[in-house]
C-alpha cells in the first residue's frame, strides 16, 4: 500500500528556512499528483503547494514566492523548500498525494487527495 512519511521539521526563528521531505514507497510518482498541506494550531486545514503530474505546480498566495515544491522521482520524494519563514507558517504539514486527474483549480482541495502523511511539524517564532 501507499505510504508517505514526512520530515524535516522543527523550530526555526522568523527569516530562517527549513526543507521538508516526503519519501513515498509504493507509488510510482509520475502517475500522481503531490501536494503539501498544512494545519495551523486551532485552525482548518489549507493548501499551501501542489505538482502534478506534468510537472505543473502551484501555490497559496500566502507562500507564493517563498515556498518551492518539487519532487525527485528517482528518490521517491517531494520537497517543500521553505525560506523567508514567519510565525504565521507555524502549522503541521502534510505531504498529500492523488492518483488520477485533478483540475488546475483543485490542486489545493484537500478533498482532491487520496493518500496521507502522519506531518511534520513547523514551529517559527
Amino acid at each position: 500500500h501507499v505510504q508517505l512519511v514526512e520530515s524535516g521539521g522543527g523550530s526555526v526563528q522568523a527569516g530562517g528556512s527549513l526543507r521538508l521531505s516526503c519519501v513515498a514507497s509504493n507509488v510510482h510518482m509520475r502517475h500522481f499528483y503531490w501536494a503539501w498541506f498544512r494545519q495551523p494550531p486551532g485552525k482548518e486545514r489549507e493548501g499551501v503547494a501542489a505538482i502534478s503530474s506534468d510537472y505543473r505546480s502551484t501555490y497559496a498566495d500566502s507562500v507564493k514566492g517563498r515556498f518551492t515544491i518539487s519532487r525527485d522521482n528517482a528518490k521517491r520524494t517531494l520537497y517543500l523548500q521553505m525560506n523567508s519563514l514567519k510565525p504565521e507558517d507555524t502549522a503541521m504539514y502534510y505531504c498529500a498525494a492523488r492518483q488520477g486527474y485533478l483540475s488546475w483549480a483543485a490542486l489545493l482541495w484537500q478533498g482532491g487527495y487520496d493518500y496521507w502523511g502522519q506531518g511534520t511539524q513547523v514551529t517559527v517564532s
